[in-house]
């Protein structure tokens, strides 16, 4: 597919000598038709600024460009990458912006004007940490309006778990509790350079103006982390430091002390924490 002027990625791959490495979470997806498709996924991107965090060689670049994006800031920390993110640059003067910066450690958000979308292909080993990171700010709503992202389908399925199910855990309480978060496109290993050994998928998030239901924000996220790192285990045993009276707080709460964590809704979970946080 030719959506600019631009070689095709295995050619700038090759020119460039950019052999994903390992050790920085990469896998190049080199088809233009499917980073076009992922753009599109992200919704209209005309008269929205783009946050994309780990563009390698710029194949979904192009992509939020060539479907009309007002500008694109990426951060990429492979400074092997950025001669080819310059010629993209220099083919779409003025609405691309490079830092070769880790994201972790980059306050991004000055450099962005509103409305604004994240869209990436994130690299698998700063993927989940970053998505944790965008969903719980000091305030919200959020610098961003929706985030397209690319993850393991392991980390994906695990965002849009519903209870009962054994995907069912901290990030899904977190996604779901402050957006509308579901799988829009699966990916199989073959679509990426190196292939992973492990299916992908994007996943669209849609901010909520507020969050779905009333619970404090750190207590909440405090709580849900202790119940699911002993999800074997009945609540009021997993759950036992968070009050001296947690069967009293449980039954409070319209739980069974004896339920485990997986069986527990994100409402429950946001009733058992305004309980705490009386206590």
């Amino acid at each position: 597919m030719q959506i600019d002027d631009l070689p095709p990625l295995r050619d700038v791959i090759a020119n460039h000598q950019l052999d994903a490495k390992k050790s920085l979470g990469q896998n190049f997806l080199l088809d233009l038709n499917l980073t076009t498709k992922i753009a599109r996924l992200a919704g209209v991107l005309h008269g929205h600024d783009i946050l994309e965090v780990g563009p390698g060689p710029g194949g979904l670049t192009r992509g939020l460009l060539a479907e009309g994006a007002r500008k694109v800031v990426v951060l990429e920390k492979d400074s092997r990458c950025l001669p080819a993110l310059n010629e993209i640059a220099e083919a779409y003067r003025e609405r691309l912006e490079i830092f070769n910066a880790d994201a972790l450690n980059f306050n991004v958000s000055m450099h962005l004007k509103t409305p604004i979308r994240i869209v990436c292909n994130l690299p698998y080993n700063i993927g989940t940490e970053l998505l944790i990171r965008w969903l719980t700010p000091t305030e919200w709503p959020p610098f961003w309006n929706t985030m397209t992202l690319m993850f393991q389908k392991e980390v994906a399925e695990r965002i849009t778990a519903l209870p009962g199910t054994k995907a069912y855990g901290r990030l899904a309480i977190l996604s779901q509790w402050k957006t509308d978060a579901k799988i829009v496109m699966s990916l199989s290993p073959e679509a990426f350079s190196p292939p992973p050994k492990v299916n992908s998928a994007v996943v669209h998030f849609q901010a909520l103006e507020v969050p779905r239901f009333p619970a404090p924000a750190k207590l909440l996220s405090s709580t849900v982390a202790m119940a699911f790192n002993q999800r074997r285990k009945m609540l009021r045993s997993s759950l036992k430091a968070a009050a001296p009276n947690i069967e009293q707080v449980l039954q409070n709460s319209g739980l069974n002390p004896t339920a485990r964590a997986e069986e527990i809704s994100l409402e429950q979970f946001c009733a058992l924490t305004r309980q705490l946080a009386a206590q």
